[in-house]
């Protein structure tokens, strides 16, 4: 379970119907907050979507090289990319750069054969979780998940209960607020909704 901190909260569930991925909206600067409708869960491919915590640029950059890497394997292959595969990739890239490392803590959640959810540390460690947890609220939430996970939860089970870990970080901790933008990956693809704080 990751639970550096960094000014956001993310989650990400794996049940047997899908992954769902919920993030805060909220980006701060130290104490400030600089923006309150920021996108921290981004699609990569029809069958993949990734939460972001850390240094946005550094975020965005690994998020369009997965974009990337997903498009050209389609194209050249006729067939989607192994969410492991993404996984691999991501680690390789965090894993070359360690004196001048990526601050970011990155959850991949998608549906190749099955549902998947890794959750890839700074200097490229990742494991395949059934549930994992990144940013400065990650505490609060990881409470909320341990109390009430199980695998066999509903997608719409699940999505309650990431929008609660994530809502429960909100009330708790001053780097995590607005609202919760959730992700559903399932082997339908990847819907994005948005709840209100």
């Amino acid at each position: 379970m990751l639970r550096l901190a960094h000014g956001t909260t993310t989650v990400g569930l794996r049940v047997k119907d899908g992954v769902v991925l919920a993030a805060d909206k909220r980006a701060s600067v130290g104490y400030y907050i600089a923006h309150k409708k920021v996108r921290k869960i981004v699609k990569i491919d029809d069958h993949v979507a990734m939460t972001t915590a850390g240094l946005v640029a550094d975020a965005q950059m690994l998020a369009s090289e997965l974009q990337y890497l997903a498009r050209q394997h389609k194209i050249e292959t006729g067939m989607p990319i192994s969410v492991k595969s993404l996984a691999s990739y991501l680690s390789l890239i965090l894993n070359s750069s360690k004196y001048f490392p990526y601050v970011v803590q990155l959850l991949l959640g998608g549906y190749d054969d099955k549902p998947r959810l890794y959750a890839i540390e700074w200097f490229g460690d990742y494991i395949e979780e059934d549930y994992a947890v990144t940013g400065s609220g990650s505490p609060v939430a990881v409470g909320v998940l341990e109390a009430e996970y199980r695998k066999d939860l509903s997608i719409e089970e699940a999505i309650k209960l990431a929008v609660k870990a994530v809502r429960s970080a909100i009330r708790r901790d001053v780097f995590t607020g607005e609202a919760v933008d959730v992700a559903v990956v399932t082997r339908s693809g990847v819907t994005i909704k948005s709840f209100p704080r």
